[in-house]
């Protein structure tokens, strides 16, 4: 699945980018007719409705001619949100100290779903560290299925 949202960036982000918006990242869930291809925005003064209809619009036309998704999907806009999620090796360090809860793609010592805060992160080695209540993890990017902040209020 990341191969298609892979090519989905390639053909939306510059044209997100000239419309003055940030993508932050892509998640397409393959589930028959009910998939799902959720875009996520942001900028300098926020995200309203109006914003994710806008881009909505543009992406759905350049879908439309390139069609990089063979089957029925639904398309969302949205913005990140106060549990932003996180994609790629510069959000972790945009957050780090921030409280994270990620799910890997297969357990390490037999545990898939981590909570902590992000403690470091090594462009070097394409990996971050979690502190954990049990001590610090570090973990490949690669290895990570979804990331997201946890709202502390």
């Amino acid at each position: 699945m990341a191969k298609i949202a892979d090519k989905i960036q390639v053909l939306i982000n510059p044209v997100i980018n000239d419309m003055g918006y940030e993508l932050v990242g892509i998640e397409y869930v393959a589930s028959g007719k009910h998939s799902t291809l959720r875009i996520y925005i942001d900028s300098d003064n926020g995200i309203g409705v109006d914003d994710c209809e806008t881009v909505s619009r543009q992406v759905s036309a350049i879908l439309d001619v390139e069609d990089p998704i063979t089957n029925q999907y639904n398309l969302e806009v949205s913005s990140p949100g106060v549990e932003r999620p996180l994609f790629h090796i510069g959000h972790y360090q945009r957050f780090l100290g921030h409280d994270i809860k990620l799910r890997l793609v297969r357990p390490i010592n037999g545990q898939r779903k981590f909570v902590g805060a992000i403690g470091s992160v090594s462009e070097t080695d394409n990996s971050v560290e979690l502190v954990t209540e049990l001590g610090p993890v570090m973990l490949d990017i690669e290895l990570i299925e979804k990331a997201n902040l946890v709202a502390n209020f």
